[in-house]
């Protein structure tokens, strides 16, 4: 791998990151010297790790926004030929057992203030090298968008609290859910539920809906469906 310094600026991040639309995953991985997998069933996290190092994130496991001295959280969204986002976006974990109590000072709020989206070609029959990259976007979430998010967090986070972990399901929240996170379903985290009882439970994160990556690609392209 190439060691790239952080960008100074937003213009030059940004500048980095239009230089990469058009090419492919294969382009980059050779810029980087890296190999492209087969597949990304055995190298989840791949694309966001190549697209990070080539644009100098420098965060790397701090609980900082990808781009710490621009405030800037870096994010590859898989979309198909049409544009369609494919999957939900993870935005962070969920601390457990002890969650963000204030939206205003939470790791969510935290890592979506200002969003690079950079949307990546994803279709199941051609090489992952050929996937191309799109044109990028640099978001934040307008005042309708950030109140529906923060209902939905403040929704979450009391069912957190309260430790109603059994109605804590992925159907809670407009936008953003909760979901499972971790790296195998034999991991679990030791909690306390609604009846004080100490319970195990599987690590979780925060994620964004399509619903709402979806909206933001269409207010910057045009959709063919």
């Amino acid at each position: 791998m190439i060691k790239i310094l952080a960008p100074s600026t937003i213009e030059e991040l940004l500048a980095r990151a239009f230089a990469l639309a058009g090419k492919t995953l294969q382009d980059i991985a050779n810029q980087q010297q890296d190999c492209v997998p087969n597949s990304l069933l055995h190298a989840k996290g791949w694309i966001g790790q190549l697209i990070e190092k080539v644009l100098g994130a420098s965060a790397m496991n701090l609980d900082q926004p990808d781009f710490v001295n621009l405030g800037v959280e870096l994010k590859t969204l898989p979309i198909t030929p049409q544009g369609i986002p494919v999957e939900s976006t993870y935005i962070c974990s969920l601390s457990l057992p002890n969650p963000d109590r204030h939206w205003e000072h939470s790791r969510v709020k935290r890592k979506m203030t200002k969003i690079l989206w950079v949307p990546i070609e994803s279709h199941a029959q051609k090489p992952l090298g050929n996937c191309r990259i799109g044109t990028p976007i640099l978001w934040s979430a307008p005042a309708h968008i950030e109140a529906q998010l923060r209902q939905d967090w403040e929704e979450l986070i009391e069912l957190v609290v309260l430790g109603h972990f059994d109605k804590l399901s992925a159907q809670v929240g407009k936008f953003l859910q909760i979901r499972p996170k971790a790296a195998n379903s034999k991991t679990f985290i030791q909690v306390i539920d609604h009846q004080g009882n100490r319970i195990s439970t599987v690590p979780k994160g925060f994620y964004l809906r399509t619903l709402l990556t979806r909206q933001i690609l269409s207010e910057h392209y045009i959709l063919t469906v």
